[in-house]
This record gives C-alpha cells, sequence and structure tokens, in this order.
C-alpha cells in the first residue's frame, strides 16, 4: 500500500506516494510519485467528482460491419485472394483487402466509389483494416480492380466453394440455379458487350441490362459459384454452359456429398440444356411449361392425393411418367391451394385493370364518332394494336374477347368475359405446378420439397434488387472488365451476410436478413472527445458502445463481438 509523504522544499511543502517493500529483509521505497501541492490535491478531487462536459462525439458503425470483418476473418477472404491476384504495390492496400471492403460496403451501406472513403471512415473498420483515405478514392480503387481478370475470379470461387463446404459442413445434395438480370443506365454508344437489351424482370426493357446466374446451396443460399452474361442472352442458353461448367467442378463436390440434385425453374429448359445434363453426374429437379403439357393439366383432381408432411399442408400431388426432351422422367403435377388462390387473385386484379382500359378505348372512339376533334382519325390497324396490347397479359386474350366494328364516322368496340374459358382455367390450370425430376426413387414430398427450395435463390436475388441493404444497382461503370468485378463484389457480399444470417439462426434467432443487418446497424461505437484540460498536452477521449435492446445485446454475445469492443482492441 504506497503512504502519503509531506516533503519541504524552499518553504513550501508538496506530497509524494511512496511505494515501500521489503528487499533483502529491510523496508526500501521502490517506487514515489509526485502529487503536488495540497491545493493540487484539492483540485484534483474536486475534478474528480465532477462529470466533465464532452465537447464533441464521434459515431461509427460497429457491429455490422464488425460482423462481417470477422467471418471474412475466419474464412480466410483476404488471404486467398491476394495468393490469387497479382501482387500489390508496396505501400497502400491490397487488392484482396479493396474488394473486401467493397463487400462488406455493398451490404451495409452500398454506395458509389466516390463516397467510398467518407462511408468508411464513418465506420469500426478504420481500427480494423487501417488504410490513409487518399487510398480509397475512386481512381486508386480502379487502378488496382483492373488487374481482376475472369480466371482469377473462377479461382477464388472454386476455392472459396470447397473451403465453404469443409469448414461450414454445407448441405449439397441439392443446389439451385437460377438468373436474373439488372437494368443499367450504359449509354447505347457504349461500346460493351455484356450490357445489351432484353427482357427486363423489373419492367425496364427500355435500358440495357446485365444478367447474373448464381448456384447457391439451399442451406441459406450461400453462393457457390456465379456467371456474368450479355443481358439479351437466354436464361435457357445460358444454363447449358453452366451445366458443362459444373460437370468440371463436380469432383470438388462429391468428396463430401456424392449425390448432388439441381434444382431450376422451366425458364432454363431447353434441348440442348438437358443432353447436357443428362451427360452430367447431377440429377435434378425442374418443372414444366403448363401450356406444353396440356394431358397433365387435364387430370382430374379426383386422380391426386394429399400429402402428408405437414410443411405442406393442403397440398395434393398426381404421379406419372412421361417422356420428356426426349428421356421419360418423373412427373408430379402438385395443386397447392394458396397458390390457387393468389393467382385467381391477380387473375382478377389482371382481368378488371384491363376491362377499364377497354371501357376507356370505348369511349375515346364513342367521342370521335360524336363529336368533331383534332389529330388523327383512329384506325382499325391502330385500335387493335391498343387491344393487343390491353389482352397482353397472361390468360386475358383467351379471356377477354373483343369485336371492332365499323360505325358511322368512325369505330365501335365491344367486349365480354369469356367465363366457360375462365371456370376452365380455374378448374385446369390455376394452382398446378408441373414437376419433373430423374430421381424416381424420390418421394412425391421430397421432390415438392426440394423445388419449393428455390426460394433459397429467389430471396437471394430480390435482397441484391433492395435499395438498402446489399444492393447490386445502380451500376456506375461502363466496361465488361469492371462490370465483372462490380459482380464478384456483390456475390461475395452475398456470401458474407449469408454466413452471418446461418449462424445466427443456428443459434437460436431467426431473423431475416433486413432485420439482422438492421439491428446490428443500431449498435454502434462512440468516441467522446472531452476539453483539453490545462497541462494536457492533448484532449482527453473516451470509447463505448451505444446501448443495445435485449435482441442487440443477445446478437452481439452470440457473434462474439465483444472481442471488437472499445478495449478490447
Amino acid at each position: 500500500m504506497p503512504s502519503l509523504t509531506p516533503k519541504t522544499i524552499d518553504g513550501h511543502t508538496y506530497y509524494y506516494a511512496r511505494y515501500c517493500q521489503r528487499v533483502g529483509g529491510k523496508p526500501k521505497i521502490v517506487r514515489q510519485v509526485y502529487l503536488g501541492k495540497l491545493e493540487d490535491l484539492i483540485t484534483a478531487t474536486q475534478a474528480a467528482r465532477q462529470l466533465p462536459q464532452a465537447l464533441e462525439t464521434e459515431v461509427a458503425a460497429f457491429a455490422d460491419v464488425t460482423a462481417l470483418f470477422d467471418i471474412a476473418q475466419r474464412l480466410e477472404v483476404v488471404p486467398l485472394l491476394d495468393s490469387l491476384l497479382p501482387p500489390q504495390r508496396k505501400q497502400g492496400l491490397s487488392i484482396g483487402q479493396y474488394l473486401l471492403l467493397a463487400a462488406i460496403n455493398r451490404v451495409v451501406a452500398p454506395t458509389s466509389k466516390l463516397q467510398f472513403a467518407d462511408w468508411y471512415r464513418q465506420t469500426t473498420l478504420t481500427n480494423l483494416l487501417p488504410a490513409d483515405l487518399a487510398w480509397l478514392s475512386s481512381q486508386n480503387f480502379w487502378n488496382h480492380m483492373n488487374r481482376v481478370t475472369a480466371e482469377h475470379i473462377a479461382a477464388f470461387e472454386k476455392q472459396m466453394s470447397q473451403r465453404l463446404i469443409e469448414r461450414l459442413h454445407l448441405d449439397l445434395r441439392a443446389l439451385v440455379y437460377d438468373g436474373t438480370n439488372f437494368f443499367t443506365y450504359i449509354n447505347t454508344r457504349t461500346p460493351a458487350e455484356l450490357p445489351q437489351r432484353g427482357h427486363n424482370k423489373q419492367k425496364r426493357g427500355d435500358l440495357r441490362q446485365v444478367s447474373l446466374g448464381l448456384l447457391v446451396s439451399t442451406d441459406f443460399h450461400v453462393p457457390l459459384l456465379h456467371w456474368v452474361y450479355a443481358g439479351n442472352v437466354a436464361d435457357s442458353v445460358e444454363f447449358r454452359s453452366v451445366t458443362e461448367e459444373l460437370t468440371t467442378h463436380y469432383r470438388e463436390l462429391t468428396k463430401t456429398c456424392q449425390h448432388i440434385t439441381l434444382i431450376f425453374d422451366k425458364g432454363n429448359n431447353s434441348e440442348d440444356s438437358f443432353e447436357t445434363l443428362a451427360n452430367s453426374p447431377f440429377h435434378f429437379v425442374g418443372s414444366l411449361v403448363p401450356s406444353q403439357h396440356k394431358d397433365l393439366l387435364a387430370v382430374p383432381r379426383r386422380r391426386f392425393r394429399a400429402l402428408d408432411n405437414p410443411r405442406l399442408g393442403g397440398v395434393e400431388v398426381f404421379r406419372t411418367q412421361k417422356k420428356v426432351f426426349g428421356r421419360m422422367h418423373t412427373v408430379v403435377v402438385s395443386f397447392n391451394p394458396h397458390l390457387f388462390e393468389g393467382q385467381l387473385q391477380g387473375l382478377t386484379l389482371n382481368l378488371n385493370k384491363a376491362r377499364r382500359k377497354l371501357r376507356g378505348l370505348q369511349g375515346k372512339l364513342r367521342r370521335w364518332r360524336k363529336e368533331k376533334r383534332k389529330g388523327q382519325k383512329p384506325t382499325r390497324e391502330g385500335v387493335q394494336n391498343q387491344i393487343r396490347s390491353i389482352c397482353s397479359v397472361q390468360h386475358l386474350k383467351s379471356l377477354l374477347k373483343s369485336e371492332l366494328h365499323a360505325a358511322r364516322r368512325g369505330l365501335e368496340l365491344s367486349f365480354s368475359t369469356n367465363q366457360a374459358a375462365l371456370q376452365r382455367l380455374c378448374r385446369v390450370q390455376l394452382g398446378k405446378t408441373l414437376l419433373f425430376t430423374d430421381n424416381a426413387d424420390w418421394s412425391d414430398e421430397e421432390i415438392v420439397l426440394a423445388y419449393r427450395s428455390q426460394y433459397h435463390i429467389e430471396e437471394a436475388f430480390k435482397q441484391m434488387k433492395d435499395p438498402h441493404f446489399l444492393r447490386w444497382s445502380p451500376l456506375h461503370h461502363w466496361t465488361d472488365q469492371k462490370i465483372r468485378v462490380h459482380a464478384f463484389y456483390c456475390v461475395l457480399a452475398l456470401l458474407l451476410s449469408s454466413v452471418l444470417q446461418r449462424e445466427v439462426w443456428q443459434q437460436g434467432e431467426k431473423l431475416s436478413l433486413p432485420r439482422l443487418l438492421e439491428e446490428l446497424g443500431h449498435i454502434r461505437e462512440t468516441l467522446v472527445i472531452y476539453p483539453r484540460q490545462r497541462g494536457q498536452h492533448q484532449a482527453r477521449s473516451a470509447r463505448c458502445l451505444t446501448r443495445m435492446t435485449p435482441l442487440q445485446q443477445r446478437l452481439f454475445s452470440l457473434l462474439n463481438l465483444q472481442r471488437y469492443a472499445p478495449g478490447k482492441r
């Protein structure tokens, strides 16, 4: 224990704290700390009792970026990238570090590379991955990214897929493949081959688009492989090359699973695709276009049987064998009452909308007949084109019957709903899905559940089009190489976030990915800066985390983020 010792020098009394220990059996002063005059001690005591007023605070993103960074550390993402990519310059970040920062940014706060440094400055990544802000300029970023090729990306995905399978023990019995597209604002005259006009799933057919194919696990849509292809290439055409490439990866995948089934929807169907798939080691579960198999739709419901699995409540199936794409396959026709209700509701909305438009067209033609109007008179061909456009939505062409007659001073339109066709559509087609597979030994329940696992990739694409988290768009790049790199770190972002959600679910917190990222985003780090006191060379500061809700505290604990908390680093 220290003792307080006064010492008088030149008539002034000063106080010291002295630490005394026995050395060689004799007491000896081993440490002495100067405390100052009595007045100094009193002032210090009073100041300690008063909470100093903070000068300013700085708030930085903590839990969301830290959790993603921690996953990348455990998967050794950066070392793997740097081992495959060209060596970086001695000064600055490595290419792997740039890609990791870009992926984390895409997950939590997607921004352009012009705002990249500003985002980084407001996160705790400044401590986890220190970098000079000048290194994060858009020019520096793309100077490094220009060295990344499609071969580098493919090599990384091959090794990372194997690492994910080994370390996370992903379930590979069923893998889901699908493609989507993202519209861009790339000028028509820009000489890039990937952005092309095609059928856009976001209804932006006026813009050039880029397509993305993904192979994900049914175990939390963890991406294993991705393909970037031109926006005017049909999914079924691209799927053939996908199956060829997957065959080369099959040997690596089968080290942990001998029976792998690919799951895909009817948009990928083609003779060539199934010829390639039939010669591959993969099994499959797919779906058929209903209008191409009317004999299956015509099977009466009395021949269907109800499934026993509680996850398939109300679902009925009919099982048979049929020759499809040149080979005999097991076919399961399923009827889902929930799907029926949803399709009927959508059909009713489309019918009502089309009727309103047709009534509006009727009124327009009527006014032309009765009144003298300026402008070009409606022609039969022009009106028929409008009718075709109104009835272009699925099923409406067969349900709405219209007639266009010549009348005095113009044209007259009449239309009606074919009730018999509507009733037949409800009875024969709505609510049904035609599934087929080469897994002849699978039960009806296994086939239906396998096909339903497509929601994993649908959820991934939905998330990549979300305006808040994990966003792909907008695409601010104008060359094919930059577009491929952009796609790569977007898929890397999906990988990190999917693994994060998987870990949280495995520990009992059943949260959607947006909710998880939102909750983690609320856990922030605060730097409190106090005014500089007399005798201090610099202002004092203290770091702490924001107050957490019970859910945030559980997430903080189960992700073991206390390792990165202020005072632990």
